[in-house]
């Protein structure tokens, strides 16, 4: 799977998704993440990509030409119209249903804004989805893009080691993840619950279940109702 993420901050990008599990799929080839710097595709000599908006208000807007002609860009190199997802508080709340379901597709363009935003002209030309990481303002697009992907790429198949691990993750099932133990049986004066020990795979798994129904009604009553 190959993420073309559209920024004004491609280091940003390069740097953090470079390292742990995301930065050995790419270098097994499993997926793919080519930072686009939309500044590259401005007209203006100083390399500005913003401007005053039109109606007055604070801060600035990116233009339309170089956010456009960064994402044609691609277009001619693919030879297609990719999907194009913009990280906006004004999309849709991203969630593990929908990581799953971008995790089926090839080729996918996150763009990344900033400033008061991007001028509307373009994102009516280009953008085929609007999502959003929760109901908070953070200062652009890429933190988003990078939680995004962290999140798609685990889905793709060969990224962990064991594609099972996801199957059991929260949310996997509207449900959140049972509490997990390791070695030493004992620590500061608490035990791992004896079923885990039992070597009862039945009954570990109906513990397990239970303690998911448990956490989610007490942490998230919201996903149970779903």
């Amino acid at each position: 799977m190959k993420f073309y993420v559209l920024t004004l901050f491609p280091e940003m990008i390069e740097t953090a998704l470079n390292t742990s599990i995301i930065g050995r799929a790419i270098d097994n080839g499993l997926i793919e993440i080519e930072a686009i710097n939309i500044r590259d595709y401005t007209l203006d000599k100083h390399k500005k990509v913003d401007d005053y908006p039109y109606g007055g208000g604070a801060g600035m807007v990116m233009q339309a030409q170089p956010v456009y002609d960064a994402y044609m860009s691609i277009v001619d190199r693919v030879g297609e119209r990719l999907p194009c997802i913009y990280l906006t508080p004004q999309g849709k709340t991203f969630n593990q249903q929908i990581a799953r379901d971008l995790s089926k597709l090839d080729e996918v363009v996150l763009l990344c804004g900033h400033y008061e935003g991007i001028d509307e002209r373009v994102l009516e030309e280009i953008v085929t989805d609007n999502i959003s990481i929760g109901d908070f303002v953070v200062t652009g697009g890429e933190l988003p893009a990078m939680m995004m992907i962290d999140a798609i790429s685990r889905l793709v198949p060969g990224v962990l080691h064991n594609d099972d691990s996801t199957v059991q993750e929260s949310f996997s099932n509207n449900l959140l993840e049972y509490p997990q133990y390791t070695r030493p049986e004992e620590w500061n004066g608490k035990k791992v619950p004896a079923i885990l020990l039992s070597g009862d795979h039945a009954k570990v798994d109906e513990w397990r279940y239970e303690q998911s129904v448990a956490r989610t009604r007490a942490n998230r009553p919201d996903l149970l109702a779903e």
